[in-house]
């Protein structure tokens, strides 16, 4: 296979790469100007870095390099979307004909004018399936039962939230919803959230959007969400499984187990 690959930010590029190169898929790399590492030129044959509004430029490379096939790997922070894009005029008319210019709005418009040149979006998880999260305890450590009600509470707060196109977590604290993600991201809502428990332990639970694929916008938990649980108070970590990506797995669960942190896939 031929793959074009637009890269984000952090690991899931990275592996993602790796991957196809073992497969033996041919990719080449559109790399954002304003998320993805410079390391990601190292790691692909061919590697051409765009700006988040350059959609025209994103086209014409792909048509020129043959590519009919495109993933999307890696994140691009919400708020970069909204306050930073600078928009070329194929863009510029996207926009303007959105009714909404949330992620749904924007990348579905871009998914259609893509479409329309005759190139598919494919899943992002396509390369990386055994990364996905799994059903039950991943961790040593299962879930207690005040954290397991912590679960099922936030599962339910955070299923509205994704159904409007916001974030994908939220931090519980004894069955209280103590903070949603927006376009912080989920991080720093963990920290404004430690802020406001005053010592208490936090739940996290992260869920998908509820949209039936997986073309972006993909769940993706790490070895740098383990730090800032320990640093926030934050015990659990629930996810959805078979939709939510596990970068560096193995050594996630390591540190998890080390740190007394249970992780769960539901």
């Amino acid at each position: 296979m031929r793959y074009g690959l637009i890269a984000g930010n952090g690991r899931f590029p990275e592996l993602a790469l790796e991957s196809a190169r073992s497969l033996g898929h041919d990719v080449t790399v559109l790399a954002i100007q304003e998320e993805a590492s410079p390391e990601i030129e190292a790691l692909a044959p061919r590697c051409y870095w765009i700006s988040l509004g350059q959609l025209g430029k994103l086209i014409d490379i792909l048509k020129n390099e043959g590519i009919t096939e495109v993933v999307m790997c890696g994140q691009v922070k919400h708020a970069r979307i909204f306050s930073s894009i600078v928009p070329d005029w194929r863009l510029f008319k996207l926009l303007a004909s959105l009714p909404s210019k949330n992620t749904d709005g924007l990348i579905g418009g871009v998914i259609k004018i893509l479409a329309d040149e005759g190139i598919h979006l494919s899943d992002s998880t396509a390369l990386l399936k055994p990364l996905l999260a799994t059903a039950g305890a991943m961790s040593q450590r299962a879930p207690q039962k005040e954290e397991t009600a912590d679960i099922q509470y936030g599962r339910r707060v955070a299923d509205a939230l994704a159904g409007f196109d916001v974030g994908q977590s939220v931090a519980i604290c004894e069955r209280a919803c103590v903070a949603l993600e927006a376009m912080e991201g989920t991080d720093a809502m963990l920290r404004r959230a430690a802020g406001l428990a005053n010592g208490r332990r936090l739940s996290l639970v992260k869920v998908a959007r509820r949209r039936e694929h997986l073309l972006f916008d993909v769940p993706v938990v790490g070895l740098s969400t383990i730090p800032v649980m320990r640093e926030t108070g934050t015990t659990v970590l629930a996810v959805e499984a078979g939709r939510t990506l596990m970068l560096d797995r193995e050594e996630m669960l390591k540190q998890a187990d080390s740190a007394n942190l249970a992780i769960v896939g539901f």
